[in-house]
């Protein structure tokens, strides 16, 4: 008898953790396929907006992180700190071409749509696109141009998301925020949340704790 095992993680797209814990969960997500192959995924992004006050136009990325952190000294360590993380999972996130701390309401909603309208593969696809175009290319997930071609190489055409790209700032809320402001957090099957970008070895375990719970109901 096949089980099923939901999986939601609670992410923003300018955290460099979710990207971070986007691969390791991937890499639990291929232990599990391995070990139970019968077992039934059925994931969801939960997007979490973590700045719904920002302007619509964003702020200049370098100047918020130095207000944020509060000297040059400890934005280039955080910013070490994230890119010998990313290096373990193979990502090179390259800081220096990010020009703007966008509003990431757009893009939420556009993800939000797209999971109505996509298979999970195009699905994937684009939640990964929309990271690639941040965190290595530096391309404003703001402005709405960009969405647009990235939904339009993904699948989707403009008529069934222009909706969701409005030029008002408005935040984006479907509930996620339930599972409280930090991210990345998910969860298996309804039980408790884990947060942080945790190792993929931690991920699969919480899978087949979930997992056991079930078979043991």
């Amino acid at each position: 008898m096949n089980q099923l095992l939901s999986v939601e993680v609670f992410f923003d797209f300018v955290c460099p953790w979710c990207l971070i814990g986007q691969r390791h969960l991937q890499a639990a997500l291929l232990l599990l396929r391995r070990e139970r192959p019968q077992v039934q995924v059925h994931l969801q992004w939960r997007g979490v907006q973590l700045l719904p006050g920002l302007p619509a136009s964003g702020l200049p990325f370098h100047s918020f992180y130095l207000q944020r952190l509060g000297s040059e000294e400890a934005v280039r360590e955080r910013q070490a700190q994230v890119r010998a993380a990313a290096c373990v999972v193979g990502e090179d996130i390259d800081f220096s071409r990010i020009r703007r701390m966008p509003n990431t309401g757009n893009a939420h909603r556009l993800l939000q749509r797209a999971t109505g309208l996509l298979e999970a593969a195009q699905l994937e696809a684009l939640l990964a696109q929309l990271f690639i175009a941040y965190f290595h290319q530096g391309r404003d997930l703001g402005d709405s141009r960009v969405l647009l071609g990235i939904a339009q190489r993904c699948g989707l055409d403009a008529v069934q998301v222009a909706d969701c790209l409005r030029d008002d700032g408005s935040p984006f809320l479907d509930g996620a925020g339930r599972a409280g402001s930090a991210v990345p957090r998910y969860r298996f099957n309804q039980g408790p949340l884990i947060a942080g970008a945790q190792p993929a070895e931690v991920l699969f375990a919480a899978m087949r704790e979930a997992l056991r719970e079930v078979a043991g109901a």
